[in-house]
């Protein structure tokens, strides 16, 4: 089971769909009206971005990978994307029409969109069967995450659908199961990679006291142009600010470590038989522009938060019920 900073207790429903999940992307810049590539802002409902992609790829008669996206959404939602396309293809894309997909606006820009091209999502999201009570709790909660910071794990999304995913994973790290489709042994590997850093990030946690978490001597900070810093000393009131924050490891080949203390933990958690390229993670978030609105009459949250990119709305969720939710919550 995870560890939380902030001791909580909420009871709720939380059924992911596409009328109770809503997602935004937030653009990382503004698009500068001319160039090359057309831009659009589109909405889908109950497909995920690969469906999509088809989809636009098949109606134009182009290569799907000629098409640019910033990141995967999830199937079982509303969602606002942001495509980019050849800008010769605009007289065809304004005939477009599928009864899940939505042409909101459209824009210019020099550069074609590339994975990882955001600042963060908006998400709003419906959750159910709460009492006043219960929406009291919840409010206190996510204001102290929101000035103590969010223990930043993979939700459970990150491990796909088969329950043994990781099970199967760990096997083929240790040369117990061999996986001969190569896109299926990468995603192990991330399986398996993120199985690390939430385990690792879960004894950091529960470390941690008084729902802050507990900075140590040798930790990796990241900064906001992602340049990394281990300094020798702990940062002035040993507290995690928004302008430099800790990180944990994915292990791989060409990754920073930490040292001292912070690397006596980590390195419990470092397999060296990961060849594939290692990463760092921030080990804590802080979520924004937070809101709730609740309907006492149908016993219904619904609560509007924004999270940086890579991070996952069911795990701010998940901070606030005080446990996990997991697959079992969502809807089919």
């Amino acid at each position: 089971m995870r560890k939380y900073l902030q001791q909580s207790e909420v009871n709720f429903t939380f059924i992911q769909t596409k009328e109770d999940f809503f997602v935004e992307e937030l653009p990382y810049k503004e698009f500068s009206g001319h160039g090359k590539n057309l831009i659009l802002k589109v909405q889908k409902q109950s497909l995920t971005t690969w469906d999509m992609v088809a989809i636009f790829a098949k109606k134009l008669n182009i290569d799907p990978t000629t098409i640019g996206y910033a990141g995967l959404k999830d199937k079982h939602a509303t969602t606002i994307q942001y495509l980019s396309f050849d800008k010769r293809l605009e007289k065809s894309l304004q005939k477009f029409h599928h009864k899940q997909i939505k042409i909101l606006e459209s824009f210019y820009d020099t550069n074609r969109i590339t994975m990882g091209d955001l600042a963060g999502n908006l998400f709003r999201i419906n959750l159910y069967d709460i009492d006043p009570k219960g929406v009291g709790k919840l409010e206190k909660t996510a204001h102290k995450v929101l000035k103590n910071g969010l223990a930043n794990y993979f939700g459970y999304q990150r491990f796909g659908n088969d329950p043994k995913n990781i099970e199967y994973a760990k096997e083929m790290a240790v040369g117990e199961h061999f996986v001969e489709d190569p896109k299926m042994r990468k995603f192990l590997v991330s399986v398996y990679q993120s199985y690390l850093f939430n385990e690792w990030l879960k004894e950091r946690v529960a470390m941690s006291k008084e729902g802050k978490y507990l900075l140590l001597k040798g930790d990796v900070y990241v900064d906001k142009n992602q340049k990394y810093h281990t300094p020798t000393t702990i940062p002035a009131k040993d507290v995690v600010t928004q302008k430099l924050l800790p990180t944990g490891l994915l292990p791989g080949r060409g990754v920073f470590k930490a040292k001292f203390e912070a690397r006596e933990i980590e390195k419990k958690y470092d397999d060296g038989f990961v060849m594939q390229k290692g990463y760092r993670r921030e080990a804590i978030i802080f979520p924004k522009n937070l809101d709730v609105k609740y309907k006492a009459k149908e016993k219904k949250a619904t609560i509007t938060f924004s999270l940086p990119k890579g991070s996952y709305a069911t795990v701010f969720l998940e901070a606030l019920a005080g446990k996990e939710l997991g697959k079992i919550d969502q809807n089919s």
